[in-house]
């Protein structure tokens, strides 16, 4: 991410989060949360990037006990 420029407006500052959604019908019953993604967003436009992150499955099992 170090090289990292908005595609949008050229900026080269940007702000990185992450969430985690659900996926597949399984998921959506008992609401685990079994994707997780990290935005990359421009600090000037609010231009924002989605990457994909593994979960592992023993993440995934707590998130389902924790519900």
């Amino acid at each position: 991410m170090a090289n990292w420029k908005c595609p949008k407006c050229g900026n080269e500052e940007f702000d990185k989060d992450q969430f985690q959604a659900t996926g597949g019908n399984f998921a959506k019953i008992f609401d685990v949360q079994n994707k997780k993604f990290i935005t990359v967003s421009c600090t000037k436009c609010g231009y924002t990037e989605l990457y994909r992150q593994d979960t592992s499955t023993g993440m995934n099992v707590l998130d389902f006990l924790m519900n």
